[in-house]
């Protein structure tokens, strides 16, 4: 699912069903096993399992009910504020902790609002995230 995911957004061909496939296939795993936890997936299926409800954007209840379910299973705390982001995002409010930018109407990419400012790297930081400068900067070099 994560391949499938990642070689559609490389590409520039979005496709949403790729999302909501991969995102009725996760739904479908966390009924039979509950979250898929590292210590029976591993990283890399962990960090999988967090894209795909990262990107899950067609259904917030759905990203709602990861973000739950990744703090109740001790997710690292890295993905939950990205997670957290995106669904505050999908919600019409702003982030929390500066992980979602987007290309503007010249192609500049710029990050979408954040709350509390003057204290977002502190809250980065108990978050395992890099100081927000250093994110944007890698952000904007990825146009």
């Amino acid at each position: 699912m994560q391949t499938k995911d990642q070689k559609m957004r490389q590409s520039k061909k979005w496709d949403i069903a790729v999302d909501k496939e991969n995102t009725e296939k996760l739904k479908k795993i966390i009924v039979k096993y509950g979250w898929p936890i590292r210590k029976l997936v591993g990283v890399e299926g962990e960090t999988a399992t967090w894209l795909i409800a990262q990107h899950a954007d067609h259904d917030v209840s759905f990203q709602e009910k990861c973000l739950k379910l990744m703090a109740e299973n001790n997710s690292p705390k890295n993905l939950i504020a990205m997670l957290t982001d995106r669904v505050l995002i999908n919600q019409g409010k702003k982030q929390k902790f500066g992980t979602q930018f987007y290309q503007d109407d010249f192609g500049i990419v710029v990050p979408r609002p954040i709350i509390d400012q003057k204290n977002l790297d502190k809250r980065r930081s108990k978050y395992g995230l890099i100081p927000f400068e250093e994110y944007r900067k890698i952000m904007q070099s990825k146009k």
